[in-house]
């Protein structure tokens, strides 16, 4: 998101803080007349706790507002999508204001409080939609009228990316697409594109582009003959957050389910939905490994003093090993663990490790059934490279052995790795290729069907797996 686009996002927000400062103005305002109807208005900015709220309720509003994944690209927001989560968020948060201050509020006869939570969820409802929907409303017309864009990807070379192409630049009010070229498939080209826009590079360079061109938005356009490329495609665009990606559906696909959609951009293009879990779950989910992995280490803390001294003891070499593994979007991270083998156990290359490994200590072996050598990723997690619950993170020199025979394990690489995962408590530690791929399909079917309640669950097995000594 760039220049003007960030600077609107701001003031969506900004409007957000406004809009529930008058709101609350007004409502204490009107509050203090219903009972008292000669009540001077001038009186008020003299009142402490109106001072107080007017100020700082509006910033509990806009902490409200960002749990919901309320703030972002204003652009992409369809402003009756706002309309309906305005009005859930507006309930929530006038029930949190009634319970925390209205209710044990002495002020005025008992009838005060339903008229105070009914007025104040009408005033700050009408307010904040009337701003939204002002805001909003400018911004659609910026990107009608082209004076706001994206950097826009085409991959198609042939009928369906001409005919799109055609389609979008023709028409008089822009749906916010700056072609900066097209992605040629099967070899094969279209006249009218290469005499328009420019040529960036074939299937394989798609992952290469979008980090160098910065590219926001991809629109796929390929033959039905062509569907096989679908898969490599969206492996290479899933890896980033921030790039929206629509496409031509194939019809028996969206009624096979096996497309996710929710903006519908007139007949011929839909977006494809890349988010795994509503934003309030992705919030709530990063709070748990937070308080998760900060309490684990101070509870834990003469555990790990023990482990460390055993692991001292257990042979020349370092406490804490470090290596470099894959995380999310593809990017590598340093991930710690307690060390288990001896030094230089992999002197001959990468190598898995395996049930009655000479190159582990004899306490490298019991930390592993326990699983005690994976605790210091609770430190990862802190960092935020890692996640209690996801799928177990792999070397680049595994990854690219594995892609070779299942190339969907470029779904992983969509969410953050974890310390346990359905994967890992189903399978344990991989000991071949053949075990990384059995796992794969849970860490797959996990990523499908992420949310709060599965994470909890998966995390209640992994306790159950490590007081049972079944880690290998």
């Amino acid at each position: 998101m760039t220049g003007d686009k960030r600077i609107d996002s701001i003031l969506y927000a900004v409007g957000d803080y406004f809009a529930a400062m008058f709101v609350w103005a007004l409502f204490y305002y009107l509050r203090k007349y219903a009972v008292v109807p000669d009540y001077d208005w001038t009186n008020l900015i003299q009142e402490s706790n109106f001072v107080k709220g007017v100020f700082l309720i509006p910033l509990g509003w806009m902490i409200l507002y960002a749990f919901f994944g309320e703030y972002g690209d204003i652009y992409r927001f369809s402003r009756l999508k706002v309309l309906s989560t305005t009005l859930f968020i507006t309930f929530i948060g006038c029930l949190v204001l009634f319970f925390t201050l209205l209710l044990d509020d002495t002020f005025g006869p008992n009838w005060t409080h339903l008229w105070s939570i009914c007025t104040l969820f009408f005033l700050h409802y009408i307010v904040t939609a009337g701003v939204r929907m002002i805001q909003l409303t400018l911004s659609s017309a910026k990107l009608k009228n082209r004076k706001v864009w994206y950097d826009t990807l085409l991959i198609g070379s042939r009928t369906s990316a001409e005919k799109i192409y055609k389609e979008l630049t023709s028409s008089k009010k822009s749906q916010g697409q700056h072609f900066i070229g097209y992605i040629v498939t099967n070899g094969h080209h279209s006249p009218y594109l290469s005499n328009n826009i420019k040529q960036l590079g074939k299937v394989k360079d798609i992952y290469n582009l979008i980090e160098k061109k910065g590219i926001e938005e991809v629109i796929i356009a390929i033959e039905p003959h062509e569907q096989h490329l679908l898969e490599p495609i969206l492996n290479a665009l899933f890896q980033f957050d921030n790039v929206l990606i629509k496409i031509i559906p194939d019809i028996q696909d969206i009624m096979l389910g096996k497309v996710k959609m929710n903006h519908v951009y007139g007949a011929f293009l839909i977006e494809i939905d890349k988010q795994l879990m509503p934003k309030w779950e992705q919030t709530t989910k990063r709070l748990m490994d937070i308080v998760g992995s900060a309490l684990a280490l101070i509870l834990l803390s003469p555990l790990l003093l023990f482990v460390a001294i055993r692991v001292r003891r257990s042979s020349p070499g370092p406490i804490i090993f470090a290596q470099e593994r894959v995380g999310k979007g593809g990017r590598p991270f340093t991930m710690y663990k307690f060390r288990s083998m001896y030094i230089d156990a992999e002197k001959d290359g990468p190598q898995l490790s395996k049930d009655d490994d000479d190159r582990t200590t004899p306490w490298g072996a019991a930390m592993r059934k326990w699983r005690l050598d994976e605790f210091p990723q609770f430190w990862n997690v802190l960092k935020g490279d890692m996640a209690l619950v996801g799928p177990r993170p792999e070397r680049r020199f595994f990854i690219e052995k594995i892609i070779k025979e299942a190339p969907h394990h470029r779904h992983l690489l969509k969410v953050k790795p974890g310390i346990t995962s359905w994967g890992q408590v189903k399978y344990g530690y991989a000991s071949s290729v053949e075990e990384m791929l059995q796992r794969l399909n849970y860490d797959i079917l996990y990523i499908e069907n992420m949310s709060l309640a599965l994470d909890i669950k998966i995390l209640f097995y992994t306790v159950f797996v490590v007081f049972q000594g079944r880690g290998k």
